[in-house]
């Protein structure tokens, strides 16, 4: 039997591993937990929407639920609240959930319309590269969303010469994951095997414009 052909497959599986994990962030394995269902994804805060100020200490527990009033990630937001007073700091964390999920799988299943829609033109680039390799390959992945064990904001920034708003947040996801060759054979993952992924993502708006959807921007590991 000729080992050429099944070599230079496995040899690709491994770059595009790496071309994932480059794009997107670190795996490890883990005990299984309960699926979750998707979910749509993350836009700004409905018109109605507002943030409260707990009576007592006369803190902004909306911001201060998730960072240090003071630290400059703080006043980031503050500042942001003071452009746009409907802004929620909660909602968008629950938000980011929801469109981590979302980018990741349509990564997964190479659904580059759906990521164009919420990437940045650079980021868009860099998943459209590695999904289009994949498939010149002839490789297709097999995903399962398994669910998010973490979501922490690390960071928030705002530029008052233009109102944009960057929040840095980190996640760490669950999902299994499956690359097979064209003869369906699998030459990386086990759809048994849940991994753990670490990913930190920054989003950016604009605010106070009537866009109300963040872009991924950035992302790390």
């Amino acid at each position: 039997m000729n080992l050429m052909p099944l070599l230079v497959l496995a040899a690709v599986a491994v770059f595009l591993v790496l071309k994932l994990r480059s794009v997107l962030g670190t795996r490890t394995g883990f005990e299984p937990k309960p699926d979750n269902l998707p979910r749509p994804p993350m836009r700004g805060p409905a018109p109605d929407t507002g943030f409260e100020v707990i009576e007592g200490d006369g803190k902004d527990r909306d911001i201060a639920d998730h960072v240090d009033l003071d630290s400059d990630a703080g006043q980031a937001l503050i500042q942001m609240k003071r452009i746009e007073p409907d802004f929620s700091v909660t909602e968008f964390m629950s938000g980011s959930k929801q469109a981590y999920e979302m980018i990741l799988m349509a990564y997964e299943n190479g659904d580059l319309k759906t990521l164009e829609q919420f990437l940045a033109p650079d980021v868009y680039r860099g998943f459209e590269e590695a999904v289009e390799q994949r498939a010149e390959a002839g490789l297709t992945v097999e995903a399962r969303f398994v669910g998010v064990r973490e979501v922490k904001l690390k960071d928030a920034r705002f530029d008052d010469m233009d109102n944009v708003a960057d929040i840095v947040v980190r996640f760490v996801g669950e999902l299994t994951s499956v690359v097979r060759n064209a003869e369906g054979q699998v030459v990386e993952g086990d759809p048994q095997a849940i991994k753990r992924q670490s990913d930190v993502w920054t989003f950016s708006r604009v605010m106070g414009s009537e866009n109300p959807n963040w872009l991924l921007v950035a992302t790390g590991a």
